[in-house]
């Protein structure tokens, strides 16, 4: 047979080869289905978990509202222990599906690099031969054929895989820009697993701090409400001496504010700290709350935002943590619970208080939209919620309590102070709701 002629039967041949599926590529086909499935599955089962996050929200915010008893407290620790758990439930499932998603994309990865060298493999052997071919002069082949219809049809044969080869290489493109989508998406599951794994951690940290707080309570309580009552009138007494000496150690710090220094009021530069829909319980400055005596005449010096206990709060912005502190470690101590402080680079610094879990430490690098830190109730609070104040970063220095007091409630705690000039509103850098 001529050289021509088994060319076109070579190229044939080849041709198959890169339309053929091979058996392993339909079994892991087979895998690739079977993973889909058991990614839906978990997907069905984290919206039923979901609803439930989303009644144990509902019964907490009816909690929340009734007179504050030791009934009431017990109720809403139940509650919120239920919550807690139903939002580790969640993101097991979620790692669960996660894990799915990354089995997945690896099986899809090995098959477009299979498929891609294939291709390569097949579309060089192609051209190698093709290659021969076109080396001979058209007069050459056609004296090699034995009529003028054979040579003919023979040119057209050649035409139509040249077509085909055309059609290979721009597949063969696709595949590339496929495989590397792929990578990406592999690359950025593993990361939220990653984060999911550490959520997860938190979660469970905070499970047991509900655990430890119920049974502290009924311990300190004897699980009488007078007990209750008493205990809570001694926070409130606590809480006003606090508040007494922070004013005092704040009328200390000498601060001057450069308006050129930070933003604009009225600029947006942060996202909001916690998801919408945002409840605001209580604004900055001057609230009714605050001129009913609640800071001893001073202004509210942050905004409050209604928020179970293990609510998610985010970065405002990217900043670096400059510090993370628990005024509970001291007995006595009615000030910001568990709390947060992250320096950003636009001259301001956002405090995140009454956590309870923070999800971050001193030094860490944090972008716009991470997890930074888990509502809570800790410190003096009157309910689960996020306090969140925005300071000057000139303006606010991290110090113990008995450094600027021998004599304090709060001794060794460490707590952000800062002069009065240098509060500013969050509202006047958020975006609007």
């Amino acid at each position: 047979m001529k050289r021509c002629v088994s060319s076109v039967i070579f190229y044939m041949i080849l041709l198959f080869t890169l339309f053929a599926v091979p058996t392993h590529f339909s079994i892991a086909q087979s895998d690739i289905q079977q993973l889909q499935r058991q990614i839906q599955e978990k997907n069905s089962r984290l919206s039923e978990i979901e609803e439930e996050i989303a009644q144990y929200k509902a019964a907490l915010e009816e909690v929340g509202a009734e007179k504050s008893t030791l009934q009431d407290a017990i109720n809403r620790l139940e509650t919120e222990r239920k919550k807690v758990q139903a939002d580790i439930a969640y993101t097991e499932n979620k790692i669960n599906a996660t894990d799915l998603q990354i089995q997945k994309l690896t099986l899809e990865i090995e098959e477009t690099e299979f498929a891609i060298k294939q291709s390569q493999d097949a579309i060089r052997a192609i051209l190698r031969e093709m290659y021969i071919s076109d080396n001979q002069s058209f007069i050459e082949v056609f004296l090699q054929q034995e009529n003028i219809a054979a040579f003919w049809n023979e040119y057209a044969e050649l035409e139509k895989i040249k077509e085909s080869m055309r059609q290979k290489i721009a597949k063969l493109k696709k595949l590339k820009t496929a495989y590397e989508t792929k990578r990406s998406e592999s690359t950025s599951f593993k990361q939220e697993l990653v984060n999911l794994k550490s959520q997860y951690v938190d979660q469970n940290a905070i499970l047991r701090n509900s655990k430890a707080e119920k049974a502290k309570l009924l311990a300190a309580t004897k699980n009488e409400e007078a007990n209750y009552q008493t205990l809570l009138q001694k926070k409130i007494a606590a809480r006003d001496k606090l508040l007494a000496e922070v004013r005092d150690i704040e009328s200390q710090i000498q601060f001057i504010l450069d308006p050129n220094t930070i933003p604009a009021p009225g600029t947006p530069v942060f996202r909001w700290p916690l998801e919408k829909p945002i409840r605001i319980t209580q604004y900055f400055g001057y609230t009714k709350f605050a001129r009913s005596g609640a800071y001893g005449g001073n202004q509210h010096n942050g905004m409050d935002m209604a928020a179970p206990v293990g609510t998610k709060a985010y970065a405002p912005l990217s900043g670096t943590v400059r510090m993370t502190g628990n005024t509970d470690l001291v007995p006595g101590c009615y000030s910001w619970g568990k709390w947060v402080l992250i320096d950003h680079p636009n001259g301001l610094s956002t405090l995140f208080a009454h956590l309870s879990q923070p999800a971050v430490v001193p030094g860490q690098k944090v972008k716009t939209g991470d997890v930074v830190a888990y509502t809570g109730n800790t410190g003096y609070s009157t309910g689960p919620h996020l306090h969140y104040t925005v300071y000057v970063t000139e303006g606010v220095e991290v110090k113990q309590f008995n450094q600027f007091k021998k004599v304090t409630s709060c001794g060794a705690a460490l707590s952000p102070f800062a002069a009065i000039e240098a509060y500013q509103d969050p509202l006047d850098f958020l975006p609007p709701l």
